[in-house]
């Protein structure tokens, strides 16, 4: 398989998963056009179209898709229902595809009814984590998007990590304010940094790096709360609340 993705908006992705015969599938597409575009010239056609959840930055091009490839299946959870969604699914489905079992994970806490998709190696995980840090969550449901991340954290670290946003330099900032001399975040950080000038993108990320530069991964360290000044007895899902708190007010956070 081939895995592309296309940037729309200010910076979203749309994930594109292809085999040799330019049949694809396409994850969360906020727009219609780049994708419409993308097929045409590079000869490609959409089997199906997965959605994480129902935010219009990865559900308005669904419209318009189906209007151009009206045989493209759409599956998504039941908050996409309103989204044209013709196969609702939910924790612990399997989807056959092109030849692939995509196994459904709720990770719900950034939206109630969040999903991912994973394909080995691909995990397909929306707006839940990001390279470098994790959504917004919804209406305090910290319990919800903790136990999300603790979930995605368990997959292979060899996991392709295919996250909507490329907000990786602006959550490495965020990570080197509370942590300004941890040597992983800074390496990767001016790496990161030439990757994005040279215009690249540093996506797809790997779980075994996010272990190792996402702090919300990493709340289990005893220095992590140390350092945020949390009494000895915090958890760390206590950790987790604090670090999205401080991310909320972050100068510059990006909306996620």
């Amino acid at each position: 398989m081939i895995l592309k993705k296309i940037s729309i908006l200010i910076d979203n992705y749309i994930w594109i998963l292809c085999n040799v015969y330019g049949a694809c599938i396409i994850i969360d597409p906020g727009l219609s056009e780049p994708v419409i575009s993308e097929m045409k010239k590079k000869k490609l056609y959409p089997i199906a179209i997965l959605l994480t959840h129902n935010h219009s930055d990865h559900t308005d091009g669904v419209k318009n898709i189906i209007k151009y490839y009206p045989k493209v299946k759409i599956f998504g959870p039941y908050e996409t229902k309103e989204k044209y969604v013709t196969h609702i699914i939910t924790e612990g489905d399997e989807i056959s595809i092109l030849d692939r079992i995509f196994y459904v994970f709720f990770t719900p806490g950034h939206t109630l009814g969040h999903v991912s998709y994973y394909s080995k190696p691909y995990l397909f995980c929306g707006d839940t984590l990001f390279s470098g840090g994790c959504g917004r969550v919804y209406k305090k449901k910290y319990l919800d998007m903790y136990n999300s991340l603790k979930l995605i954290q368990s997959f292979p670290d060899s996991t392709f990590l295919c996250c909507a946003h490329e907000y990786t330099l602006e959550n490495l900032k965020f990570a080197m304010s509370i942590l300004p001399d941890d040597k992983r975040i800074l390496f990767f950080f001016k790496k990161i940094k030439n990757v994005i000038q040279s215009g690249k993108s540093s996506l797809p990320s790997y779980i075994l790096f996010e272990k190792k530069i996402n702090l919300f991964l990493r709340t289990d360290e005893i220095y992590l709360k140390e350092i945020m000044k949390l009494k000895g007895n915090s958890t760390p899902f206590d950790v987790f609340v604090q670090l999205r708190i401080k991310k909320d007010s972050f100068f510059g956070a990006k909306r996620d």
